[in-house]
């Protein structure tokens, strides 16, 4: 069975593929694949065994390419999960084609980051462990008062009633002003969590690429920001990738607030479940929020070709602990200058 390299960006079969595959993901999507190369300069590739006017099958990667990092092909960088859309014989096909491909254009490894347990019935060569984290979910099918109810009751329940107390108000949607918000509080997280934020062009591209897609929900407080989160809608899912809040404002139950009525919201718009990411291991302060909003968690494994010598338990940011401490004590703009220089190598 061959095996073909198609472009998603370009070729017309990529989103009718993305729209009709049940394992289809907003990281799929060709508003995801676009943000990433232009903001990072990475170039999608998709390998399938379809050489018809429909494609039935593919396994999308990014090829990434640094001088600091080294080459590699990722599925995908920045992207929690990304599951093959093959199965059987065809994703095995592809999965034994892919590495000789990369080792012919000069790339270090391949990485896979599916959402799904791999197939024990199909053979991964090379394939091995390289990182493992918590993936959680909410399954927002049951009615809004079970949903309610399982909520910790002092974690977020408590937190949404002081909110309510302090009459935070709710805004939503994807208006500059609302980016320009939401990265003033994700620099203030980022600090403080002695690492830079990521690109003001990655949020840009992405809200422009993804219109109505991708939300912005902001919580304040006479009218200032105090907590945000965002969001991407996907068929019937709504994915969480960025949260961010004014640690000084915390305790009024901010994030908890929005969480809540994204939840809601989300609900009330026909949507199934709630994607709430990844989360290393060794942070117990994610896991614990998450499985207190309700969210269910499973294990994310990720694997590369060549196995990787040490599997990692979760991805750390590759920052020493000294370069954090020096990240901490940065201006902002010389902090938000060192993430423009460094997450193209990271992804």
């Amino acid at each position: 069975m061959p095996v073909y390299q198609i472009n998603p960006l370009t070729d017309t079969r990529w989103t009718e593929l993305v729209d009709r595959h049940p394992s289809s993901s907003i990281f799929h999507t060709r508003e995801w694949l676009r943000s990433l190369q232009q903001t990072y300069g990475y170039s999608p590739v998709a390998f399938t065994t379809s050489n018809s006017t429909e494609l039935e099958n593919a396994v999308v990667f990014c090829k990434v390419e640094s001088w600091l990092t080294g080459k590699r092909l990722v599925s995908l960088p920045f992207s929690d999960h990304c599951q093959p859309l093959a199965e059987d014989r065809a994703l095995e096909e592809i999965l034994q084609f892919v590495p000789e491909w990369s080792r012919k254009h000069g790339l270090k490894y391949i990485e896979l980051r599916p959402l799904l347990p791999w197939d024990e019935t199909i053979s991964h060569g090379q394939l091995g462990i390289s990182e493992q984290f918590r993936f959680h979910s909410i399954d927002l099918r049951p009615s809004a008062e079970t949903l309610y109810r399982g909520l910790h009751d002092s974690c977020i329940r408590r937190k949404v009633k002081r909110a309510t107390r302090e009459q935070l108000v709710y805004e939503a949607g994807n208006s500059e002003d609302l980016l320009r918000k939401f990265r003033y509080l994700l620099l203030l997280t980022r600090r403080r969590h002695k690492l830079p934020p990521q690109p003001a062009t990655w949020f840009e591209n992405l809200a422009a690429s993804c219109g109505d897609k991708l939300r912005i929900h902001m919580a304040l407080k006479d009218q200032t920001p105090v907590a945000s989160i965002l969001t991407l809608d996907h068929k019937n899912v709504i994915v969480y990738k960025y949260g961010c809040s004014d640690a000084s404002q915390n305790a009024l139950g901010g994030t908890p607030f929005l969480f809540w009525t994204v939840i809601q919201a989300a609900k009330d718009a026909g949507m199934v479940e709630l994607d709430l990411g990844r989360s290393a291991y060794d942070d117990e302060g994610l896991t614990s929020f998450k499985e207190h909003l309700g969210g269910k968690a499973s294990d994310l494994i990720y694997f590369r070709n060549p196995a990787p010598q040490k599997t990692e338990q979760s991805a750390g940011s590759g920052i020493s602990s000294w370069a954090r401490e020096t990240l901490s004590r940065m201006p902002d703009p010389l902090l938000a200058g060192v993430g423009n220089l460094l997450y193209r190598h990271i992804g």
